[in-house]
């Protein structure tokens, strides 16, 4: 409030100012008509700003002095028309003002709010890429493990089957085992190989014989009493 009455005031003095220092020829009657021309122009454009903050005020007040200076015009009170006409012109000029900052303002935190959108939607877009590289880490993850867990499916497999394989050859040669004692004792010994050597030495010569049976025999050698005679027996299992 107090800002708008500075502003009000800075420019009503401006105002002023800018109507003394038109050159006194153009008459006091044009002065006033020119000042209300520029008070009726003013008031339109703050209207035309919209109605922020205390600009509606100052616009009502710019038009009851802009309408006393009119009559003040219409009773051939001109100075008095030309102080009106500029005080409705200052009252124009402060809801002017009050409009454009409230616009500036709002298009300020306009763009602010647009630059936190784009900020937003930035991070929002990095939140996503993110996600998308860790979802794609997992997925590459998951690939290892599982080619890993189907490397060990397939070694448990080959294990198993060496491990099912080794325990039928081993049952096989139980079996064979089992069938050799089977045949083993169902078979009689075989009689033992009998070799017997008989020697004769004689005083001339010596002859030897020897004789091999399955089974065990006796062999009866004649000699002469000149006669040396000497028997070997070897008895051989099956």
């Amino acid at each position: 409030m107090l800002r708008t009455t500075i502003i009000a005031s800075l420019l009503v003095s401006s105002a002023i100012g800018l109507a003394i220092a038109t050159p006194a020829a153009a008459g006091t009657t044009e002065r006033a008509r020119e000042a209300i021309a520029a008070a009726e122009a003013k008031i339109h454009t703050a209207e035309s700003l919209g109605a922020y903050g205390d600009a509606p005020r100052n616009i009502a007040e710019a038009r009851a002095a802009l309408a006393a200076a009119q009559r003040d015009f219409d009773n051939d009170h001109r100075d008095r028309a030309i102080e009106d006409g500029v005080r409705a012109q200052g009252l124009a000029d402060a809801a002017i003002g009050i409009s454009q900052q409230h616009k500036n303002d709002a298009l300020a935190s306009a763009h602010e709010a647009q630059r936190a959108t784009v900020d937003a939607a930035r991070d929002q877009v990095a939140a996503a890429r993110g996600q998308a590289a860790s979802a794609q880490d997992q997925a590459v993850s998951a690939q290892q493990q599982a080619a890993t867990a189907q490397q060990q499916a397939e070694a448990a497999n080959a294990r198993a089957d060496a491990a099912e394989q080794s325990a039928a050859a081993s049952a096989a040669e139980a079996a064979a085992a089992r069938n050799a004692a089977a045949i083993a004792a169902a078979t009689p010994p075989p009689a033992p190989q009998v070799e017997t050597t008989t020697t004769t030495t004689k005083p001339a010569h010596r002859t030897t014989h020897t004789t091999v049976t399955r089974r065990t025999t006796t062999t009866g050698v004649t000699s002469t009493p000149s006669d040396q005679v000497t028997t070997t027996t070897k008895v051989t299992p099956q």
